[in-house]
Formats: C-alpha cells, structure tokens, sequence
C-alpha cells in the first residue's frame, strides 16, 4: 500500500509542472506548494494533527472570549489529555476563546451615569406588582425581586437604544412560481424584486428576510381572488449585464399575514397591565428584518443575525484556502422602557477568493476525501468560453486526462478533457492528472471542467469544520481586548450595519439607533471561602488559588492502578526504566495531596510500542494500534481500577480510541498524559493529574467553608445539583450521526462528586429523549450514598436557545417529574422534590465594560459581575453572571434564566448561590465561567463523541461513510454499535469517569 501511494507521488509530480511563484498570490503560499511537492515520504502528505494534544490548553473555550464556536464543538472528545491545565483550568474545549493581544485598557474611561429610566427604579415597583398577577400558562417564573449584595457599580454594555414611533408594519409571505429551494436563487429573487419598477414605490420601506418573509412600513396592496400582490421577473446573477434569451422567469407573491402595531410593544416593555403575557417575538423579528436591510444590501449574511464585509475588510490568511473575515452580529432585544439592539463583533472563516487549482496543491492527492467535503457547494466562475459562468461544484470525478466523452464537435467516438481543451479553447492543461469538478448536469451525465480553469468566487463563508489548523488561526484572529472590541462595536460596527450616519434607510422607515453604549448598575458579589481538608482556607486572588500546602478534602484511595508507556515515534517517548521514577513521583505527589496510595503494591507497568499509523487499515481511527493498547492492558493482573496513560504524541485516534476501548469495552478508568510534560516530573503538572485520579476515584478536591453563607441554602435540607447537556454532530460528520445526551447528578453534600448518565438520542434533537430513565439512575446514586432522596433539586440545563425555553418546561419538566413518580417519600406519600430548573446560556452576544479602572480587570468585569436590570428581560427571572477570570480577550457572562421554580428562590439568594457553585469545578483551582453542573454535563457530552469518533469526522475517514451511500439508519446501527453498552461498567458507571 506505501508503495502505492509513493508511485501515485511520483506519477503526480513528474506530470504536473511547478507552479511558478508569480501564480499565487503571495510568497508564504509558493513555499506552502515547495513543501507540498517536496513531502514524498512513506507516510502520506495529510497526515494532520488532531486537535490538540493531551495536557495542552485547547481554546479558552468556558473562561475565554470572544472567539464565537470556531466551527462546531468537533468531532470525537478533543484530544486534550487528561492533565496539565487542559480545561481544568477553564481553558480548553469546544467554545472558542483564544490568546490576547495586551492587557487592553477601560473602554471610554471617565465618570459614567446610568441610564435615565434605570435611575429612578420604576422597575422595581414593576416587579412588585407582579406579585398580583395570575401567572399564565405559558408564562415564565415572574422576577420575584432585583438582587442587592455585593459592590455597586456601572457598566457599558453592547446594546443601543432604538427609537421608534407608534405605527403599523406590514408583513407578507414571500412564494414564487415555478418554486425553487435553492436559497441562494431566492435571495436574488427578493433583490430583483426590490429592484423592481412595479415594487419601487415600495421599495424604500420594505426589508426581507432573504428567503420567504418581507415587511414593510407602508401596507403593499394586493388585488384579484388571492389577495396578493404579485410581480414577475427574469432571473440573472449577480454580475451579469442582465437576463440572456435562455433565463427563466418566475413569479413572485406577497400575500399578507400580520399587521404589527409598534405600540403594543411600548406597551409591553412599559410594563402595562395586561402584557406580561404578550408574545413580543414576532414583532421583534419584524424590527430585525427591518435593520438587516443596509448589511444585506452591503453584506453578506451568515448564520443568524451575522453580516460580513468582505471587499472592505482586510483578510486574515488562515491557510489551506480559508481566511477571517471580522464581522458583527446584530439582534433588536426588549428590556425595560427601551427597545434596543445588540451589536458584537463576530469572526469566521471564508473561502478564500483565487484560483481554485491553488487549493487543489495545497490539499494534494492523497487528501481526495478531504478536498472533496471541503470544496462541496463552493461557487466557481468561468471565463474560458468567453463569456462568464458562475457555476456550484458538486464533487470530483476522474481527471482531464483519464476522462473521456463522445465528442460530436470534433467527429471523435472518444476524446479526453485535455484534449477537447487544447482543441476547442487552445488551453494546455498544466495539471491534467488532478481531479475534474462536477458543475452540474445528471449522474450518469455529469459537467466536468478542469480547476485550473475555475476561480473561486470571493464572499463564500465556510460552512464545514475547521481543523485543528484552521481554528488555532482564527483564535489569534479574533481574541481582541475588550476595548479593542467595544471601539470597534461603536465605530465600524454601527455604520457597517448601517444602524448609523448618513446611508442608513432607518429613518426612513420610522426607526433610529442612538450611537452611544447603554449604561447598567451591576455588582460584584463577594468571593467564597474554599475549604480543604485541612481546613487550609487558601487566599484568593482574581477567583484562583492555588493548591500550595492543601490536602484534598477528601482523599481517593489508589491501591490497584496500572501505567501504559505509548510509544508511537514521539521524540519525548517514555518506558519503563526511564519513566517508573517519574510514576513513582507523582505517587508521592498523590499522598501529599492527600490519597491514600497502596505503597505495598506497585503499579503495574507496561512498554506499548504500537504499529505505525501509515501500516494501520485506518489512520482515523487507527485499529491496530488500539488493539495493541488493549493486549497490553488484558496482560495486567489483577484488572487495574485505573491507568495512567503516557501518549507519546497529539493523535485524536488514539486517544479516543483509548476512552472508547476502557470506557466502553473494558470498564477501566483512565487519565491521560503527554509525555513531553509528564517526564519532567513537575510538582505543578502532577498536582493538577492529581486533582483528576482523585475525582475520578470518588474523590473530593476542594469545598466551600461550610460556614460560608452562600452554601447556606443547600445545607439546609438533603440538595440535588443536575446538570444536562446535548451534544449534536457537527459539520463532516456522517449523514444521520446520533445527537448525543447527558445528565449529572450530585451525590455528597460538599457537591464534589456528580456521576453521569449518557445516551444516544435522534440526529440533532435537542429535548432530551430519555430523561426519565437518565434521572432514575441519579437519583438511585443519591439514594444509595446518602441513604434518603433529596428533598430539594436544582437543574441546570446546558446548551439551549432562547427560543427553546418553553419547549424544555413543557417536554422535560413532565419526564422529570415521571422520575419522581417512581419514587416513594419516607412518610409513603408521593415523592415530590422542590424543583428549580435553571438554563446556563452562553451562546449569546451580551458583553459589558466596567467604566473604571477599580471596576477591571485587563479591561473586563471583575468575576463575580452580575447585572440583572437594564438589558435583562423585563418580565422572567433571568440575570448575567461573569463568575470567572478572563484570562485572554473579552470575556462572555453566562445568562441564568429561570424556567420553573418551586423553592421561591430570591435574587440575592439564587445569584450568591450560583457564583459559589462556580468555585466547586473540581478539575481546577479557579473558578469557571458556567455553573459547575451544567459544565460537567458538557464534558460528559465531549466524552460520549470520543466512542462516535469515526461517524463524527467522517470526511476524513473511509468513502464508506461519507460518500458510499449509507443510509441513516445504517449510520444509527453504526453508532449503536460503536456505542455498545455505553459507559456502564461496575467500576466506572458511578463516577465522574468523563473528567
């Protein structure tokens, strides 16, 4: 097979000519395509890198900033390791975040007055009068009250006052005939509609949505027994002249739907009697449409309420045809007495606009699938005929040489690519060997072209997974400081949204954004006391401490454990004579931390020299050498409860494949390490694995004092913490992929522990399928430690949008409560806990900016920050905590919105509460951006990827998979299989094995 390959090399290099420098773009391109031509070995041009390597810091994805999500959570838990700072320090994983430039400065710095309809405190007696309101059924938890612990002060924040008048707006149902579901054809219809002389007295006061809704300030009228309004026109693209005698012409209608009065929402906001039941989101998607009109005209949109500007922004390279585009996101927002518009800078990737051969070199031949998913549905122009063609690729086939059709034209029976080229255009292919693109046609007549002859069109977003690569550049790209990024919100941000100056249509259609950063009261809570078990209380600083003279505050015990010595070729390989000293250390380094270590049975230790990746069936998921893994565990006796892992380099596949084979397959713990950190033997490095084989072994790190009176509440009676997460799959992944589910669930009143329950669930389902059964096994492990069942729960729910918070009450609250159902109380009654289910939110764009120097930390909030008035929601329980540290870039709060509540929890009670739980993250010695719950339900979600890895990054795996034709219920079976019994072992099913 090596040899194969190699021969494919050489047949490529020797008929492909080098590119000459001239023919990129820039010189760092030309030595990317030396290095291309010049990496013949044995083992393959694409061997990638993985994401991340074991024990090194991935993103600053839950402490970091504003990095947005970087292509998806990935496929297969991230190959972080198991120690090190990893995401025990609130810095790795699938959220984004990424590396600062500075410690950045107070944005705007000086004597700064809070909003004048904050500073009179009319919101508070609204909130008293919600006391006398009969809660609707599908009304939210009312505010019970404004929180008042901890320091005072005011904020910036990213949102923008509207103005606006009392009037109506008109909003029609867009459908064409003959109908089209290509997106990008009906965004150009709407725009030659706009464009239109029928529409044009119109025209000024209407915005849509690019796809099948229009409104407008000024009622559009509809005639004949449909009642629409209705115009034809004759489609041609974007850069055309116009229409050629071959267009098509379609038929477009408005037919009415709603007429929104503005002063419904005045009302509303105002706190009226009578709205707090009022649906605003209707209409607040009417006033989005509206201020998408100038970036939609100037932009191009990606994702929801995002707009880029590519011709007047620079590029940042990211390599391997991709480049950053900053970018911001806009979304009109109610709060109390204001309506306003939220603005954040937002990044991400784009194909990058050139010659579409350049990318062919770059990815080369023995990256077909990979080149295949990435370039799928990218827009190519055409100018070879002599006039242009913009044309969708739709995959790879054959090469000009090799491919063959009849060709009428010329009389032949049979003629090449290459040649109907050199005959018809006078073009001489210089890379005949690569792939052809699909452009169009049937299957069994396909349109082919050559690259060389294509340019890819610029203002492409890319829609697939980034690698490894791709989103460590565009971490660098987009992690500014937060006076960086608030600059560049109030001044390039607004009038690229065309929410400000002089080109904006916002007045003209009644509406008008004020240029100047809302201002909000916020207050910093006071820190908790963290305990240990020698009730060392170490200081903390900026929410961290570190474990400097602590014992853990309660020890684990180690007495039958093993460690595994990878070698796979890594310059930093361990075995056993040089690596049983560094064992042996971080032994010690485990009972000064306070486990217990069987010093009378040494671990068992083993060499695993594993067979090379090039020799392997699959170098995704690489077979041979987990099998190799697994002789050398089955060899050790007794059955070790836990190993120590030393991996010799960053491979996703091994290192997934090691969770799934002991998870799964072998019911043993494991932690993982690098061994270019772990052969150091560094006090610091194996404190931090300590803190891992300890909670992993049942364990308790650290606590909060009990005398601190943020725990008070939970100590008051037998307390539940839940956390639930789902995982879905996420760009390259195999058509039909299961979604993925977990909840965890505490177990000890210090809330250290919290075991988990994982499921497969429906491709891209968020409600949670089986939580019934999921919250009967928590509740057992409760049960059997602590002898009762908790008489009060707290639920934090992970990962939903805002437009889902009714769905999660109505269709998880009822398999919450069927759990309950089977349960007994001590007096025989039914068993009925107090419920509170919480959603942690953080994929959202609010942002504040402290105003003084005192206020800041490298520019950001203080942790601790909470602001639960002026930008929150004017009706339902919800607040902003900021509970960690920013460690680079502009921090993110995560959004607390209450769903059900039966432990009338005040503000200040439920506030203090959750920033304490913040501290309790037992992989770190900080405190983390999102209540610990709902993270480690997070982290149990990244686990059950690693047992799906292959299916999760199929593109980059077997044609099988991806492209072979399997069905989604064969990919369902796939997944089962894989899944087996899922985590459910004796020794690990009720332990924090995902940690």
């Amino acid at each position: 097979m090596a040899r194969i390959q190699m021969l494919s090399w050489l047949r490529f290099y020797n008929h492909t000519r080098l590119p000459h420098q001239q023919h990129f773009g820039n010189s760092s391109q030309y030595s990317t395509t030396l290095r291309f031509f010049s990496t013949m070995s044995g083992r393959g041009f694409d061997r990638g890198r993985g994401r991340g390597g074991p024990g090194a810091p991935g993103g600053y994805g839950r402490g970091g900033g504003d990095s947005g999500r970087g292509g998806g959570r990935g496929g297969g838990g991230p190959m972080r390791g198991d120690g090190g700072r990893g995401r025990g320090f609130d810095r790795g994983g699938p959220r984004g975040g990424g590396a600062g430039r500075g410690r950045g400065g107070i944005f705007e710095a000086g004597p700064a007055t809070l909003d004048p309809r904050l500073k009179t405190h009319a919101d508070d007696a609204l909130v008293e009068s919600f006391k006398k309101l009969e809660v609707q059924e599908n009304d939210l938890p009312r505010r019970p009250d404004f929180g008042h612990a901890g320091q005072d002060v005011v904020l910036r924040t990213n949102y923008f006052p509207v103005e606006y008048k009392d009037a109506k707006i008109f909003d029609y149902d867009v459908s064409v005939e003959p109908e089209t579901g290509i997106k990008r054809i009906m965004k150009r219809l709407l725009v030659l509609l706009m464009t239109s002389s029928q529409f044009a007295p119109y025209a000024a006061f209407a915005s849509h949505d690019n796809v099948k809704r229009l409104v407008s300030m000024k009622e559009i009228p509809v005639t004949g027994a449909a009642q629409v309004f209705s115009v034809a026109v004759t489609y041609f693209e974007e850069g055309e002249d116009g229409p050629d005698e071959k267009a098509k012409t379609y038929r477009i209608s408005l037919k009415p739907t709603t007429v929104h009065d503005t002063s419904e929402m005045t009302k509303y906001i105002g706190g009226a009697e009578g709205y707090g039941s009022f649906d605003p989101q209707p209409m607040l998607s009417a006033f989005n449409i509206i201020l998408s009109k100038y970036p939609s005209q100037h932009g191009v949109m990606v994702g929801r309420n995002k707009w880029f500007f590519p011709s007047l922004h620079q590029a940042h390279d990211l390599g391997r045809g991709l480049e950053a585009f900053r970018g911001y996101y806009s979304s009109v927002r109610p709060s109390f007495k204001e309506l306003m518009v939220n603005v954040n800078v937002a990044t991400t990737a784009f194909y990058k606009h050139g010659p579409l051969i350049d990318l062919f070199l770059q990815f080369g031949p023995t990256a077909q699938n990979q080149l295949k998913a990435f370039i799928y549905n990218l827009r190519v122009e055409m100018k070879h005929t002599g006039r242009p063609m913009r044309k969708t690729i739709k995959g790879l086939q054959s090469s000009a040489r090799a491919y063959k059709f009849k060709c009428d034209e010329f009389q032949e029976e049979e003629i090449s690519v290459e040649v109907y080229f050199k005959r018809k255009y006078n073009i001489t292919l210089r890379y005949p060997l690569v792939p052809l693109v699909n452009i169009g046609g049937s299957k069994d007549r396909p349109i082919l072209t050559p690259p060389e002859v294509c340019t890819i069109l610029p203002g492409q977003p890319f829609r697939g997974k980034l690698s490894e690569e791709h989103t460590a550049q565009m971490i660098l790209v987009a992690c500014q400081p937060p006076n960086v990024n608030a600059a560049s919100i109030t001044g390039e941000g607004l009038n690229s949204l065309g929410l400000v100056g002089n080109n904006s249509p916002l007045e003209q259609m009644g509406l008008r954004v004020k240029s100047q950063m809302a201002t909000v009261p916020g207050r910093i809570l006071p820190a908790p006391k963290v305990h240990y078990n020698n009730r060392a209380a170490p200081e903390i600083t900026n929410a961290s401490w570190n474990l400097r003279g602590v014992r853990f505050a309660s020890g684990a015990k180690i007495d039958n454990w093993a460690v595994l010595f990878l070698q796979d070729g890594g310059r930093d390989d361990m075995n056993v004579a040089t690596g049983r000293p560094v064992a042996m250390s971080f032994a010690t380094m485990c009972s000064k931390s306070g486990m217990t270590v069987n010093t009378k049975q040494a671990p068992a230790m083993r060499d695993v020299p594993l067979p090379p990746k090039r020799e392997d069936a699959s170098p995704l998921t690489r077979p041979r050498a987990i099998d190799t893994i697994k002789k050398a565990l089955m060899s050790i006796n007794p059955k070790p409860r836990i190993v120590l892992v030393v991996l010799s380099s960053q491979d996703n596949a091994i290192y997934n494949g090691i969770k799934h084979l002991c998870d799964v397959q072998l019911d043993v713990l494991t932690v993982c390490v690098q061994a270019s950190k772990f052969k150091d033997d560094k006090p610091q490095y194996n404190a931090n694995v300590a803190l891992k084989f300890n909670a992993k072994l049942g364990g308790i790190n650290h606590s909060i004092d009990p005398q601190d009176k943020v725990m008070a509440w939970v100590r008051a009676q037998p307390t539940m913490m839940i956390g639930s997460d789902v995982t879905h799959p996420s760009p390259g992944s195999a058509r039909g992929t299961p979604s993925i589910a977990a909840v965890v669930g505490s177990v000890d009143s210090q809330f250290g522990q919290f075991p988990a329950s994982l499921r497969l669930q429906e491709s891209k389902k968020e409600m949670i399928t089986d939580l019934t059964d999921m919250m009967i096994e928590r509740l057992n492990a409760f049960q059997v430690r602590n002898k009762v069942l908790p008489e009060r729960i707290l639920f934090f729910r992970d990962g939903v949008s805002e437009g889902q918070f009714l769905t999660v009450r109505d269709d998880e609250l009822p398999k919450v409560n069927a759990a309950f159902a089977k349960y007994k109380s001590r007096d025989g009654k039914p068993y009925k806990p107090k419920l509170t289910i919480l959603i942690a939110g953080k994929r959202h764009h609010t942002r504040f900016f402290p105003t003084k120097n005192e206020d800041a930390d490298k520019g950001n909030c203080r942790p601790g920050t909470v602001v639960d008035r002026g930008v929150t929601s004017v009706y339902d329980f919800d607040f902003y905590l900021q509970s960690h540290a920013g460690l680079q870039g502009t921090t993110r709060p995560t959004h607390y919105t209450v769903v059900h509540d039966e432990n009338g929890f005040k503000s200040d009670e439920l506030q203090g509460l959750t920033y304490g739980m913040a501290y309790l993250f037992a992989r770190a010695t900080r405190a983390v951006s999102v209540v610990p719950p709902a993270y480690y339900a997070d982290l149990a979600c990244e686990r059950g990827r690693c047992y799906l890895y292959q299916l999760l990054n199929a593109f980059e795996g077997a044609t099988s998979i991806k492209s072979g034709g399997s069905s989604d219920e064969e990919v369902v079976k796939q997944a089962q299989n894989m899944w087996g019994r899922g985590p459910t072992g004796t020794i690990i099913k009720d332990t924090m094995f995902y940690i």
